[in-house]
């Protein structure tokens, strides 16, 4: 897969045209996201380099989402969703999957955000409902950035890695990004079993204790 002429055009101009994509791919998702970072590492010059482009893409993905952000606190609810019932569809943004982020606000802003930035097609509307709801923007900001590095980091270094090699980045790219998301349902997985397992284990320790003191008073 050949790299766009409009993608290659804003890259020559360094770090302000890689934070420049980062941004415009919150707002304007031609193709995944994994794809564009890859080609982003493609074009690093250096291993010195590296580290300063992984960091422009977080700055740029920071400052889409807050652009969204910006968006859901300007127009409120009803507004929002109406905007979404009749456009969201053509930027694969559809009423129910943005009901389902709302709703995962109600419960624990700092992870939803950090979560939801390492899953494909998620991690580019979190800023709407998060406006909506007028979450803490520093909190939103700072998940934001953790979990903009966390997504980034991989597919920018494996672009750069790769660079020399014929690879289609498309194919590499759709691998580990089937990766990432199975690694972190497994993680959430593991973490509800083991939340679920000590809270049972919490309520039964309990329920022995109330039982020998009953006993014990008898």
């Amino acid at each position: 897969m050949e790299m766009s002429p409009a993608v290659a055009m804003l890259l020559s101009f360094g770090l302000a045209g890689v934070g420049c994509l980062a941004a415009a791919e919150k707002f304007i998702p031609v193709f995944p996201s994994y794809v564009l970072l890859m080609f982003i590492g493609i074009a690093v010059s250096d291993r010195g380099m590296l580290a300063l482009t992984i960091m422009a893409t977080v700055i740029g993905s920071v400052i889409g989402s807050l652009g969204w952000y910006g968006v859901g606190r300007a127009l409120g609810s009803q507004r929002v969703e109406t905007m979404v019932a009749g456009y969201g569809r053509y930027v694969f943004l559809s009423l129910s999957l943005y009901r389902r982020l709302t709703n995962s606000y109600r419960r624990n802003h700092f992870w939803a955000t950090l979560i939801g930035h390492t899953i494909p097609t998620v991690r580019v509307y979190l800023g709407l409902p998060a406006g909506v709801l007028r979450l803490d923007p520093r909190v939103f900001l700072a998940a934001t950035a953790l979990g903009s590095l966390a997504w980034n980091a991989p597919f920018v270094s494996l672009g750069y890695c790769l660079r020399d090699s014929g690879h289609d980045p498309v194919s590499l790219g759709l691998g580990v990004a089937a990766v990432l998301v199975a690694s972190e349902f497994a993680i959430l997985w593991a973490v509800r079993f083991a939340m679920r397992f000590f809270a049972d284990a919490r309520r039964h320790d309990h329920t022995s204790t109330a039982a020998c003191r009953g006993q014990a008073d008898g």
